[in-house]
């Protein structure tokens, strides 16, 4: 049985790259459309659609389902996307570079625009220590509920920031044919662009349901709690698309749109689906919850002290995140 659920992981995982390689064509496209430059690409428009799927599975958790075990799960996911983001997506996009580099596809140098990755970090250790530390006022639901709604407001002047600042500093970049354009011979157009990037979103969101449907399957068979699934399991499916985007951008050589698309997402996910775990759950960050915001917002200060002081993002700092996500798996399996 537990076979037969591996298998379907497999194929659900392949339908998740086919929608991320057709994603990252045409979210390219609609940034050029839009005359949007790589930072704005990956922070805002490849981050939140690729973020759809972890955001969607806490707020049905939250909403929908009934006692605390749903909490769980809510609080577990939400706490779980920027733990994963800023360790395990850090060391695969370092890995991809070195793979890439002795497969002499590119360089080890990373080409990454400074200004967006401090930017969207700094945004990111703000308003992720404020969601943190309003756990220690979880009993004043008055200023919890005005918390949620700083944390909304903050993500709306974080993408006006971002499009002000690109606005100022626009790149241009040879890119790929439309795959609509190249394989059915359709206009390239913003109207095609949108059809292959909203069926791109659908099969990226379809492929991580199955995944974590069926990840869900095997953790039960083999006595997972729900609170490790919820922070460990799920947000690993969940993550995939902007993981497996990042790698696909680093082949190509565009390492803004790779970590703009990681670091754009732990922006969205400190803020928005947080909104919805302060206001309809106890938000009780405590034990591993607690331990994955500590760690994410270590990785981001590590991260953000390297480009201040070495000024340049290096694959061998990024791979740091593996040893991050490895203190936590240990603390999990020792406690």
């Amino acid at each position: 049985m537990v076979a037969g659920y591996v298998l379907k992981l497999i194929i659900s995982l392949f339908v998740i790259l086919l929608g991320c390689t057709f994603f990252t064509n045409a979210v390219e496209w609609f940034g050029k459309k839009l005359n949007l430059a790589d930072g704005a690409v990956g922070s805002i428009l490849a981050a939140v659609g690729t973020a759809l799927p972890e955001t969607i599975i806490p707020i049905i958790a939250i909403l929908f389902a009934k006692g605390e075990s749903s909490h769980q799960v809510g609080i577990g996911a939400i706490a779980g996307a920027p733990f994963m983001l800023g360790t395990l997506a850090f060391f695969i996009t370092g890995l991809a570079v070195i793979v890439y580099t002795l497969l002499k596809k590119r360089t080890l140098k990373m080409n990454v625009d400074l200004s967006v990755f401090e930017r969207d970090l700094t945004y990111f250790m703000i308003v992720y220590g404020i969601a943190v530390a309003t756990t220690f006022i979880q009993n004043h639901k008055i200023i919890r509920t005005i918390v949620a709604i700083i944390l909304f407001v903050a993500y709306i002047v974080y993408v006006k920031k971002t499009l002000a600042d690109e606005s100022e500093n626009e790149e241009t970049q040879e890119l790929e044919d439309l795959y609509f354009t190249r394989f059915l011979k359709l206009p390239n157009n913003l109207l095609w662009i949108s059809v292959q990037l909203i069926l791109s979103l659908a099969i990226i969101i379809f492929g991580a349901h199955l995944f974590v449907e069926y990840v869900q399957k095997v953790a039960t068979l083999i006595g997972i709690s729900a609170l490790v699934l919820s922070i460990i399991i799920t947000p690993i499916a969940t993550e995939l698309p902007e993981k497996l985007n990042s790698v696909i951008w680093i082949g190509k050589k565009k390492d803004t749109l790779a970590l703009g698309n990681i670091t754009g997402a732990m922006v969205f996910q400190s803020s928005v689906p947080v909104v919805f775990g302060i206001i309809f759950t106890p938000w009780n960050l405590k034990g591993i919850t607690m331990v994955s915001a500590i760690l994410a917002f270590s990785s981001a200060v590590l991260n953000l002290l390297w480009v201040k002081i070495r000024k340049n993002v290096n694959p061998f700092a990024l791979l740091f995140g593996g040893v991050l996500y490895l203190i936590f798996i240990a603390y999990v399996f020792w406690i």
